[in-house]
């Protein structure tokens, strides 16, 4: 009975021992993806920062209490539109004053003209001399002469009455105010600055490339770097795409950086941009076709460098050493090489696989 009960244990223990062996050896389940294969363009980052096309200094160029000021602080202005009224009343009781005196000079050189006409007639029948006929000549052209100087004294009170109406001379984004409505202020004798505008519908871009960069451009017989079209990020992080046109480069290399400074032009009509921004600025510099991409994520680093877990047809992990290139898009990374288009790589669970394990793989939905 004893023999019999053994028997049958070890039966139990041999059967429990075969499914152990079953469990343990199926293959872990592993998500897999072929690399994308397309063409692309590598662009290579560029620290810049925006700048306004101008800045205008608004100044005051005459004295007077300030009355009036018609514009929100950072906002927005029209080129053409009123800014500031100083005190114009002193300036159109000038203008009034020469126009005065323009009429009076006028009258008087219409009496002058009269009487050289008379003399003119009268010098035939000797009724008066010849040097009362040069006195009349003198005075005609004398009196010309005031006309003269009344007709620029109005044009100079009208031009003090019209610095009266400070006005937008660009379109742009207005500054900070150094002058409140009520201060008074002595432009007359030297321009005050009020405020200044910043015309920033149209934004500069600069930032700076290496000797180096430029020299392999002349190598490729490429004497420019014109782009119709360039793409920067802002400080966030936010990528823009706008149309510029790259219209400066620097006839110097900076020696103790070893750059050229560059200038991209673009227009920002709505004022989105600001004026000193700091921007990462990507410019295209190559043309690859076929390239091969794989997520940025499945890629390991050791001390021999970077890595990928490839999947063979037998469905067992090889270790893979690769060199890699450009980030793109931000995911995914140009393989240079050690992989082929049609291979399968490891994209996830990175530290649960090793070199020779048999692995059943799941490919990743794209």
């Amino acid at each position: 009975m004893r023999k019999i009960f053994f028997a049958m244990a070890l039966l139990a223990l041999s059967a429990c021992h075969e499914k152990s062996s079953t469990a343990g050896s199926a293959s872990l389940p592993i998500e897999v993806a072929k690399p994308e294969i397309k063409d692309i363009t590598l662009k290579r980052d560029y620290p810049g920062y925006l700048d306004a096309y101008a800045t205008i200094p608004i100044v005051g160029r005459v004295n007077g209490a300030i009355t009036k000021r018609s514009f929100v602080e950072g906002g927005r202005v029209k080129k053409g539109e009123q800014l500031f009224v100083i005190e114009p009343v002193l300036y159109e009781n000038a203008v009034a004053q020469a126009e005065a005196a323009l009429h009076t000079a006028q009258a008087e050189l219409e009496y002058a003209n009269s009487n050289y006409e008379r003399m003119k007639k009268a010098i035939n029948s000797n009724a008066v001399s010849q040097i009362e006929l040069l006195q009349a000549k003198s005075r005609v052209e004398s009196c010309e002469a005031a006309v003269d100087n009344a007709r620029a004294a109005l044009k100079t009170s009208k031009t003090k009455l019209g610095y009266c109406y400070v006005k937008a001379p660009e379109n742009g984004t207005v500054g900070l105010t150094k002058y409140p409505v009520g201060a008074y202020i002595q432009g007359e004798m030297s321009p005050v600055e009020l405020c200044r505008i910043y015309k920033d519908d149209i934004m500069y871009a600069y930032f700076e490339i290496s000797d180096k960069q430029w020299l392999k451009k002349l190598e490729k017989g490429e004497n420019s770097i014109d782009q119709s079209r360039i793409t920067f990020s802002m400080a966030g992080g936010k990528q823009f795409t706008w149309d510029a046109v790259i219209d400066y480069l620097a006839p110097d290399v900076n020696l103790s950086t070893g750059t050229l400074k560059v200038r991209a032009t673009m227009k920002n009509a709505d004022g989105f941009f600001k004026p000193g921004s700091y921007i990462s600025i990507h410019l295209p510099y190559e043309d690859i076709r076929n390239a091969v991409l794989i997520h940025d994520a499945s890629i390991g680093t050791d001390q021999l460098g970077k890595y990928i877990y490839v999947v063979n047809d037998s469905n067992r992990i090889e270790y893979r050493r690769i060199e890699t290139g450009s980030l793109v898009n931000d995911t995914m990374r140009l393989i240079t090489d050690g992989l082929e288009p049609d291979e399968r790589y490891v994209t996830k669970a990175l530290l649960k696989v090793r070199n020779g394990m048999e692995v059943t793989p799941i490919m990743e939905k794209p």
